[in-house]
Parts: C-alpha cells; sequence; structure tokens
C-alpha cells in the first residue's frame, strides 16, 4: 500500500466535506430560487401595463388607468433629499466613532444607541418623523418631514458600513502619514477616506434600496394619495411609488391585474438602477486602491 493512500479517516473527512458543500450550495440555491420566482412574477404579470406613457404620464381614471410619472419623480427626490441629509452625518459620526472616539461608556451608549436606532420598527420612525419634523419644526407633510424621517431611520446602515471601512483601512497607512508631519484631520481626508470609500457606498446602496421601499414613514409624513401636480419644494407634498403600489393593490377598485405589478417592477427596476450606478462606481474606486 502506497504511503500516500487515503485511509479510512481521510475519507470519512472527504465524504463529510462534501456533504458540507452540497448543504451550503442548497442554501445558497434557496436564497436566490425566491428571488427568481419573485421577479419572474412581476416580469410576468407587470410586463402588460409597461409602456413610455406608463412612465411619463400621470394617473387617470381614478387611478385605475395611465401613468405613474408623479409617483417616480417624487420617489426619486424622498431619496435624493434622504441621501442628502444622512450620508454626510453617518459619515462624521462613524469618523467620529472610529477615528477619535475613546473606549469609554460614553462610546459604548452611543454604540449601543445606533444599534437600538437599527432595530425600531418603521411605524414609530413614522410617528417619531410626525412628531419631530411635521409638527415641532412644522415642516408640515412635505418631501422635507418625510425625507428627515427616512435619513433617522437608515442612519445605522451608514454609520456602521463606513465604520467597519474605517477600521478595515491598515493601521499603518494612518502611521506613514502621521509620520511625515500629517495632522490627524489630513490623515483621515487624504489617506482614510479615499481607501474606505468603497465601503462607503456600499452603506450608501442599502439606504437607497430602504428610502426607496418604504412606505409606513413617508405616509405619515409627506407622501400623497394623489395629487395633480409635481412637487415645486421640498416643502410640498408628492406622491411616492411605494404608496402609490398600495394604494392601487388595497385600495382602488376595479383596478386592472397587471397595474400593481406594473408598478412594483418598476419600483424595484427603479432602485436596481440607483444601486447598479452606486456599484460601478464603487467597483471602479475599489480598482484604484492600492492594497
Amino acid at each position: 500500500m502506497s504511503m500516500f493512500a487515503a485511509t479510512a479517516l481521510n475519507r470519512k473527512n472527504a465524504t463529510k466535506q462534501a456533504w458540507i458543500s452540497r448543504a451550503f450550495g442548497a442554501m445558497t440555491i434557496s436564497l436566490v430560487i425566491p428571488v427568481v420566482l419573485v421577479m419572474g412574477t412581476l416580469i410576468h404579470r407587470g410586463a402588460p401595463s409597461l409602456s413610455w406613457a406608463f412612465l411619463t404620464e400621470d394617473p387617470t381614471g381614478g387611478m385605475t388607468a395611465g401613468g405613474i410619472f408623479p409617483a417616480l419623480f417624487g420617489t426619486v427626490c424622498i431619496v435624493i433629499v434622504a441621501l442628502l441629509a444622512s450620508v454626510p452625518v453617518g459619515v462624521a459620526a462613524a469618523i467620529y466613532l472610529s477615528e477619535y472616539a475613546p473606549d469609554n461608556v460614553f462610546t459604548r451608549i452611543i454604540n449601543l444607541a445606533i444599534i437600538n436606532l437599527a432595530g425600531v420598527p418603521s411605524i414609530v420612525h413614522a410617528l417619531f418623523g410626525v412628531g419631530a419634523f411635521v409638527l415641532f419644526m412644522d415642516f408640515g407633510t412635505s418631501i422635507l418631514a418625510a425625507s428627515l424621517t427616512l435619513a433617522v431611520m437608515t442612519l445605522p446602515v451608514v454609520i456602521v458600513s463606513t465604520r467597519e471601512s474605517l477600521v478595515a483601512v491598515p493601521q499603518a497607512y494612518r502611521d506613514a502619514c502621521l509620520s511625515m508631519g500629517a495632522t490627524k484631520w489630513q490623515t483621515i481626508w487624504r489617506v482614510v477616506l479615499p481607501n474606505a470609500i468603497s465601503g462607503i457606498l456600499t452603506g450608501i446602496i442599502l439606504e437607497v434600496s430602504r428610502t426607496a421601499g418604504e412606505t409606513a414613514p413617508i405616509m405619515f409624513t409627506g407622501a400623497a394619495f394623489f395629487l395633480p401636480f409635481l412637487p415645486q419644494s421640498v416643502y410640498d407634498q408628492t406622491m411616492a411609488m411605494s404608496l402609490h403600489l398600495f394604494v392601487v393593490a388595497t385600495q382602488v377598485p376595479n383596478v386592472p391585474e397587471s397595474l400593481p405589478y406594473g408598478v412594483a417592477l418598476i419600483l424595484v427596476g427603479m432602485v436596481l438602477v440607483m444601486n447598479s450606478v452606486s456599484i460601478g462606481f464603487r467597483v471602479y474606486l475599489r480598482g484604484k486602491r492600492k492594497w
């Protein structure tokens, strides 16, 4: 017998490894199958509603016909304002926690608060938005109030992803920059952030997906059932895709069967387009990274 022949223990370990590999493969497939089924259903049932007019016209016939342009436009506005409000604050908080904050009770309380904020149901955020932005700050039911509510809700995503990206930058980069006479902020701005930007964009991608799909927070703070005009400023109400989908699927009678699926398909497609742009930019920046 060759000294390199597999022993009984080797064969047992190989069999066990094969079963483990199959189990993980089955888990992966079980995650992919629902996505394929959902997208297949949306495409099959929603395709008859899709047209250029569906994307560019206003709803008509009591929202049983026409297009979705006001809701599409409103969703883009809400997402953009929410990003402008949450990304700078989230990145700044992550920089403080990662680069400046000492490890003490105060910092641990902040971290605990961030974790708890991520677990708060969206309907609670909606009520907070009504009290804080609609009433207390007197923004009224508007794009600004809805976007700020969504910004607060998605802050943990930005903070956690940014902080993890900053921690992943090798400490040697900071030491080398500081040894050349740079200040701490110059080191963060010129060295740490550029090398962490791809991870920061990951958090932004997740925020876009959640912001565009939320219904409860915007229903109470800024989204309207139907508006015959586009918003002129952030202090106006607007239609939104997620609320429009809820309305046509549950509240409006005699809706064509394909209409709700068409709205859902466009909503998913819009999120995919936004995410694809961010992912492409992230891949480009990651390709320029030197480590």
